[in-house]
């Protein structure tokens, strides 16, 4: 399946749990160019790293890039803005965690460094899918920090949420009604042409 067509399908499941008016604002008010991106809250490489897994994530095709789409400053902003200090803290952490990986496998003293594949290899290796098992997890149940595969599939979730919440793709890729006032009940085929409808 082409992931155009991926995403139009996926709308809604996704996207319902971020898109209140207050995080749809916040999405509508991060703008800036991704080569003058200067992070709010994540530190610079942090901020570079952020930007090179969510492009591996929901790269340029047919449809535009997630860095295109501003994901990365809105994540930024979103754990700056939304998550608690606590919450706030083990994202640092993750991040710090994912660039030991990155620094070490690559060899590399700076992250500006890093190659695309061992950016790829990380994800592989610790991004799950359903039914894969985190040993990290499994190999301690007690611990409160998040593991790897945790950090990377949480940003996984908030990058596609991010990307689908864009008005670019609410309105150019998924079922779009700016006046939602019918209640529709039939196939989705039929209805919308298989797109799932924008938030």
């Amino acid at each position: 399946m082409k992931r155009r067509d991926v995403l139009k399908q996926m709308g809604f499941a996704t996207g319902y749990l971020v898109a209140t008016p207050t995080i749809i604002s916040l999405l509508q008010s991060c703008t800036s160019d991704v080569k003058t991106w200067i992070p709010e809250f994540l530190s610079h490489e942090h901020g570079i790293v952020l930007t090179n897994i969510v492009d591996i994530m929901l790269p340029k095709t047919d449809l535009p890039s997630a860095t295109e789409m501003n994901v990365p400053q809105f994540i930024d902003k979103y754990i700056d803005e939304v998550l608690d200090e606590k919450k706030q803290g083990k994202v640092l952490t993750g991040f710090d965690n994912i660039i030991a990986i990155l620094k070490n496998e690559g060899n590399e003293e700076s992250v500006d460094k890093v190659s695309k594949d061992n950016y790829k290899s990380l994800l592989d290796k610790h991004l799950l899918v359903k039914g894969d098992i985190d040993k990290e997890r499994e190999a301690n149940l007690e611990s409160l920090a998040m593991t790897k595969s945790e950090f990377l599939n949480s940003l996984k979730s908030l990058c596609i949420t991010a990307y689908l919440t864009t008005e670019e793709i609410g309105e150019h890729v998924l079922k779009y009604d700016p006046i939602p006032t019918a209640y529709y009940c039939g196939n989705l085929q039929e209805l919308t042409g298989g797109k799932s409808w924008s938030l």
